[in-house]
């Protein structure tokens, strides 16, 4: 099976203290892998480590290519897009100048606007408000904002960092359903960190969770759902609805 990204024993940290225990985990090519786990687990900074945003040991590989030790800038241009937690839209600049940024090379240029009408038909919304500020957007447009942005940089891997959080839960089954046909439709490969496990294991193919910077389990999201040990110590009640906790 290709592997749109291998972390092999990567281990990161923040100054002297490690965060991230030599982890190893893969995301199968053109699917949707879901990174679970209580708050503190390591997720976000796992995200981090992948981007190059952090000090890594260990091996990241993006499609069998070496990313390690890269600039943050580097692994943009190979091919990674990270919506972070919070969204991270400029809310100073209008929706169609934010959806430019995501155009940051000459060939992503080119194909701005074939991009920019693939963009639009997941989130018409956005259609109608490419001239209005970013932050006069709902949040729930913010976050359709950021994920539109990430996607006009044509990427083949796609990190998102808690997508759900602060939304209304008919925003997030929308939003949710979206993802789910980007990752068909376009083929693009996704790492999903998020805390709202009933949504995440219904839209991964794949499921990884981690305990205080370990990974502790990992396999299919059906495998993982079912697991009535890891469901009740870390995954809550699966089978319920809901915004993030």
């Amino acid at each position: 099976m290709t592997h749109a990204l291998e972390l092999q024993n990567v281990t990161a940290s923040y100054g002297h203290g490690a965060i991230l225990h030599g982890i190893d985990l893969t995301v199968p090519a053109g699917g949707v892998t879901a990174l679970l786990g209580a708050n503190g687990a390591g997720k976000t900074t796992t995200l981090r480590a992948i981007c190059g945003m952090i000090e890594t040991r260990g091996d990241v590989r993006l499609f069998g290519e070496s990313i390690t030790g890269k600039t943050p800038e580097a692994i943009a241009r190979m091919g990674v897009a990270h919506v972070p937690d919070g969204r991270g839209t400029f809310t100073g600049l209008t929706v169609i100048d934010n959806l430019r940024l995501g155009a940051f090379t000459a060939k992503k240029r080119r194909n701005f606007q074939r991009t920019l009408d693939q963009v639009f038909g997941y989130f018409p919304r956005l259609k109608e408000r490419t001239g209005q500020h970013a932050g006069t957007l709902s949040g729930g447009e913010q976050q359709m904002l950021a994920i539109g942005r990430a996607l006009m940089s044509e990427p083949r891997l796609i990190l998102l960092d808690e997508p759900s959080i602060g939304l209304a839960p008919v925003i997030v089954k929308q939003l949710f359903e979206i993802l789910g046909q980007i990752a068909r439709d376009a083929g693009v490969s996704m790492l999903l960190v998020e805390q709202n496990s009933n949504l995440a294991l219904k839209l991964a193919s794949n499921a990884a969770l981690l305990e205080v910077g370990n990974l502790v389990a990992r396999g299919s999201a059906e495998e993982l759902s079912r697991n009535q040990e890891i469901a009740r110590a870390y995954l809550g009640d699966v089978t319920a609805e809901g915004t993030a906790a």
